[in-house]
């Protein structure tokens, strides 16, 4: 009895680590791993699904939004998802230090947000339909950190770079306060520098997709999105 008690104190121990190891062990620069990928569903509330590869046309007049909503691995992912997105760059925003380094993000103390850049075309897909996926693949009633993750560096905001986007952003805001009979504190504030993060973070969803979906699923992000919208009547 005791033999078997030990071996799986063993094994949750490995298992623990290797999650923290996934995410804690970020600024590593890291190379994709191989092996069995856990079950990663997503609850996203994706406007329109972008097929492999599609992207707007070059040329077009694109319009700047920027998110923040946890590990920016995952908020870059889920925005990746939506056609009519062209580009996505996770990175830092918010802070009070200049060109900050993953490290003095993750410790804390520089006031930046892990935050996601997205630049998408207006003719495929509106300001106010990525609202909609951002508020579906976020915590509304957690202000201190998203899922796993604590401190200000995970807070949620919506980081707005025109009055338009502030109604919007706020309207929005509205509309998830009368649905929920929780307060919803995402921050809506407007937009500062923003800084890229290390290029091993970029992408980092399908550059280490095993390590990532670990990271995801041990963090609990799909099921806490479940467990959020499970009783929410959808209009749409």
């Amino acid at each position: 009895m005791k033999g078997a008690l030990i071996a799986m104190a063993v094994v949750v121990a490995v298992a623990a680590g290797y999650f923290l190891f996934a995410r804690r062990g970020a600024h590593d620069d890291p190379s994709t791993s191989s092996g069995v990928r856990p079950p990663a569903s997503s609850v996203q509330r994706a406007v329109a699904i972008a097929p492999p590869g599609q992207r707007a046309e070059p040329g077009a007049p694109f319009e700047k939004a920027t998110f923040s909503s946890g590990c920016f691995w995952c908020t870059e992912s889920d925005f990746d998802k939506v056609a009519g997105v062209v580009s996505t760059t996770s990175g830092y925003t918010g802070g009070h230090v200049s060109n900050p380094t993953y490290n003095q993000v993750s410790a804390g103390g520089t006031g930046h947000a892990e935050s996601v850049e997205v630049m998408f075309d207006p003719s495929v897909v509106t300001f106010e339909q990525l609202l909609d996926v951002y508020w579906h693949n976020v915590d509304p009633f957690s202000s201190r950190g998203q899922f796993c993750d604590f401190g200000e560096q995970y807070r949620p905001v919506i980081w707005v770079h025109t009055p338009a986007q502030r109604a919007a952003a706020e309207a929005s805001k509205q509309r998830m306060q009368m649905i929920f009979d929780r307060p919803v504190v995402v921050g809506i504030e407007d937009a500062g520098p923003f800084y890229p993060a290390e290029e091993y973070h970029q992408d980092f969803h399908t550059k280490s997709a095993v390590r990532y979906n670990y990271y995801r699923w041990g963090c609990g992000r799909d099921a806490r999105l479940s467990d959020i919208w499970k009783s929410v009547a959808r209009s749409y």
